[in-house]
């Protein structure tokens, strides 16, 4: 049954099969980029409330997301190198946090734009972006750790427990507005029975959200092969390729 997990997940195997991947996700990305652009900054209509300003949320709310959401791949990749011993899983997490930790500092920073004109301040410390700001230092944290180890696969166990122990932090993060008074407002794309969010503002939303998964998993693509290739230097399937 895991034979063909043990087959990709073998680093040449890996590598060369995001080889192939790579153009296509790249291509398709590009191009829902492009089209939730359009489609969020030109054809969404103005909203009623906020006027234009909420356009940025086609920019914050994927960032957000995808904060979290690489967060889970980075420690499930984690756990997946400290039960099995994969380094491609360890590969995958080490190239995740840099990812992760951009799309958070993005997340901030759109964030703290959105909420000058509609909160009338920068920052508040609410539950929200309190636990957003603590995701960030965690993302810091694991890339700041692996790097006082020299030695790899060490280093890859040591940011995995910590991975691994900051993923309490991921509900908190979700359930945030629910749990607790913020300012911060509740699900963007209502929930059922609550006052929809209008198609034409919905559909550029979920295109970018697709767009910003179709980058990150490109350019983990890229940074896994090159780290690959770093650490299996001395392996004989790149000694062929480089011959």
């Amino acid at each position: 049954m895991f034979e063909p997990f043990y087959k990709y997940a073998a680093p040449q195997q890996f590598y060369l099969t995001a080889g192939r991947l790579l153009p296509w996700l790249a291509a398709l990305m590009l191009l829902l980029l492009l089209g939730g652009l359009y489609g969020g900054l030109i054809f969404a209509p103005t909203h009623y409330e906020q006027g234009e300003g909420y356009r940025i949320i086609y920019v914050h709310v994927p960032s957000a997301w995808m904060s979290m959401f690489v967060y889970m791949v980075m420690a499930g990749a984690s756990a997946t190198a400290l039960i099995w011993r994969i380094k491609v899983a360890e590969v995958v997490a080490s190239a995740s946090a840099p990812l992760g930790a951009s799309f958070t500092l993005l997340a901030l920073v759109t964030g703290s734009l959105w909420g000058k004109p509609m909160w009338g301040t920068y920052w508040v410390w609410d539950a929200r972006l309190t636990s957003e700001l603590l995701l960030l230092f965690l993302y810091l944290g694991f890339m700041a750790l692996e790097a006082a180890i020299d030695d790899k696969r060490q280093a890859a166990r040591s940011c995995a427990v910590l991975a691994l122990v900051g993923v309490v932090n991921i509900p908190i993060i979700h359930y945030s507005v629910e749990w607790w008074s913020t300012l911060h407002q509740g699900p963007t794309i209502s929930k059922f029975g609550e006052r929809p969010m209008h198609p034409h503002m919905a559909i550029p939303l979920l295109t970018m959200a697709v767009a910003f998964n179709l980058y990150y998993v490109v350019v983990l693509l890229m940074r896994v092969r090159n780290l690959l290739l770093e650490r299996e230097s001395g392996a004989s399937w790149v000694r062929e390729m480089e011959s």
